[in-house]
Parts: C-alpha cells; sequence; structure tokens
C-alpha cells in the first residue's frame, strides 16, 4: 500500500509543478544573439519582437520574412546571412504570441491581426512605399495571404508586393492535416487551460521531431531552441487562441485562396514534399491546379515541413532563382 502511494506521488508531484508553471528555460547563447540583435515596436499596447539587417550596397531591394507555428523568427536563423548578401534590408518579426514578442492573455490572436502586425512594422520602418519581396512559411503564408488580398484591394496602409514566396503552409483546409495536439487544443475550449499547462518538452520535441524528415532531425540544441522561444514570455498558455487560425483558414478560404489565385503579383512555392501536415502529392496538385502563375520548386523527397530550416542550401537555390527570374 505504501509503494502504491509513493508511485503516485512520484507521478502527481511533477504534474502539478508543470501545472503550477515552471520558470521558462534560459536562453541558449546563439538564441541570446538573435534576441540582443532584435527591436521592439508598439503595436496597440503590445511590444513586438523584429530584426532588421542591413545587407547589400547598391541594392534598395527589401525582404520581408513571415515564420511558421509555433516557432519564431529564429527558423531563418540558417538563411539569414546570404540574404543579408542579396538584399539590401531583411526584416524578419514574431508575430503576437510568438517568440521574443509579447503574448497577451486573453486574447483573440487571429491572422487579421498578425497581418495588420505586419503592416504596422513596416511602416515603423518606413517601407510604407517601398515595394517589397515577402517569404513565408506555414502559419506565415495565410498572414501573408491576407496581406496580399489588402494590397490587392488597394486597403490603406497595406504593402506593396514586389514578390511573394510561399513554404509549406495549410492554405488550402482540404489538404492540411494538423496534427492532433493542435485539434485538441483549438477545439476543446473545456480542455484546453490544462493541455497548455501540461505540454511540456517531451511532448513538444515529439510533436515537433514528426513533422521533420527522418534524416533532417533538429539537433538537440535547436530542439531546445524552439521550446525556448516558445516558452518564453508563457507563449504556451496561448497556444489554444493562437491555433484558431486554423478555423479561421477554414472560414475565409475564399478570401485567401482567391487572393492567391487572381493576383499578378510574381509567385513561387517552396515545398517538402515529405510533409505530413500538407502532404504530398495532394497539396502541391491542388496548388499547381488552382494557382496558374506560381512557378513551383518541390525540393528533395526527405525534405519535410520546415525546408528553411532542412534545406537552407536547396530553399536558397530555388528562392534565389525565383527573384532573378522576373
Amino acid at each position: 500500500m505504501t509503494e502504491w502511494w509513493i508511485h503516485v506521488g512520484l507521478i502527481c508531484v511533477p504534474l502539478l509543478a508543470v501545472y503550477l508553471h515552471i520558470p521558462p528555460p534560459q536562453l541558449s547563447p546563439a538564441l541570446q544573439k538573435w534576441h540582443s540583435g532584435g527591436q521592439l515596436f508598439h503595436f496597440r499596447g503590445s511590444r513586438v519582437f523584429y530584426r532588421d539587417s542591413r545587407g547589400a550596397l547598391g541594392s534598395s531591394d527589401v525582404v520581408i520574412l513571415l515564420h511558421g507555428f509555433p516557432t519564431c523568427s529564429y527558423d531563418w536563423n540558417k538563411v539569414w546571412e546570404p540574404l543579408t548578401q542579396r538584399f539590401h534590408r531583411v526584416v524578419a518579426l514574431d508575430f503576437l504570441g510568438f517568440g521574443f514578442s509579447d503574448k497577451p492573455r486573453p486574447h483573440r490572436y487571429s491572422v487579421f491581426e498578425q497581418a495588420s502586425v505586419v503592416e504596422a512594422l513596416v511602416a515603423h520602418l518606413g517601407l510604407i512605399n517601398q515595394r517589397v519581396n515577402v517569404v513565408s512559411h506555414d502559419y506565415g503564408d495565410t498572414v501573408a495571404l491576407e496581406l496580399l488580398y489588402r494590397s490587392e484591394q488597394n486597403r490603406t496602409g497595406h504593402l506593396t508586393f514586389n514578390s511573394l514566396c510561399l513554404s509549406n503552409g495549410g492554405i488550402f483546409p482540404e489538404t492540411h492535416y494538423p496534427r492532433l495536439v493542435q485539434t485538441l487544443l483549438k477545439d476543446s475550449s473545456f480542455l484546453a487551460p490544462f493541455l497548455t499547462r501540461l505540454v511540456n518538452y517531451m511532448i513538444f520535441q515529439r510533436g515537433i521531431g514528426e513533422v521533420f524528415g527522418p534524416y533532417t532531425q533538429p539537433t538537440d540544441t535547436e530542439f531546445w531552441d524552439m521550446w525556448t522561444s516558445l516558452r518564453y514570455n508563457d507563449g504556451n498558455l496561448v497556444l489554444d487562441s493562437i491555433l484558431q487560425y486554423i478555423n479561421q483558414r477554414l472560414k475565409h478560404r475564399e478570401r485567401w485562396v482567391g487572393a492567391l489565385t487572381s493576383t499578378f503579383v510574381p509567385l513561387h512555392m517552396i515545398y517538402g514534399p515529405l510533409d505530413p501536415v500538407n502532404p504530398h502529392p495532394q497539396f502541391i496538385r491542388l496548388y499547381q491546379q488552382l494557382v496558374h502563375r506560381s512557378t513551383v520548386t518541390i525540393l528533395d523527397e526527405h525534405i519535410s515541413h520546415y525546408p528553411q530550416l532542412e534545406d537552407p542550401t536547396g530553399f536558397l537555390k530555388a528562392y534565389f532563382n525565383f527573384i532573378h527570374s522576373f
């Protein structure tokens, strides 16, 4: 009988500690350097983290990088330096609720608000009249499509697109397969507050590992950096609110897919075909069927959902070929 209670205690104590919120992990030197190289600007009372690097002399080209869920602008770290050698300015931000930006709660996170964050940053940087190249991934693809819609509609404060490059985003609800934990968090209002507190590093590592290829898995340090950026400012506690973007994609499919299929902005898709979230060949077949004006690069068969991290060389080659094509 005594042994039974000991086992229960050994299980319950760590779970209770997690639920009561263990302090976030310390930033690694690499993540600290990324953080130190950025700045903050204010958006409707919240602080938004961004990086703005000046690069190639003699060029006026600007590229803006939009990250995916549940990570942050650090997703672009492996392609950052080569981009600064090609572009005059390379800009990336952490969306509200992500990375080093504020993570207000309770809060109604939406793709529309994130698009407004990007527009506010562009205005803050004095780029509102500048033609910009946008590169996006995953969640960032949908934000990019809202920005594209506003641009096509000539909305006040809209971005002026020079080009748009998408990558492995669930832009078509009918070919998008969210992970089980994402479905539980977005659709379970009763369980979500408990689940967000109980998500730990082991659960996170397993979930993220499933969307990387078997030969392109993150290192232990890279897994830990992703987890640390998520836990920064209690980001795990807003996951359920942010994940409403999946429902928003379904509700506003006509608006966002319509903008993609009708635009004359130069378009490109860089696609990792081993992606379980947007599987091959269903996703890319539908994309090519609907988006006639876009070019496509399908990377090696072992590349999955994070092409810019799994194959930065292939990603950059595809992107530079696209940029030099128009």
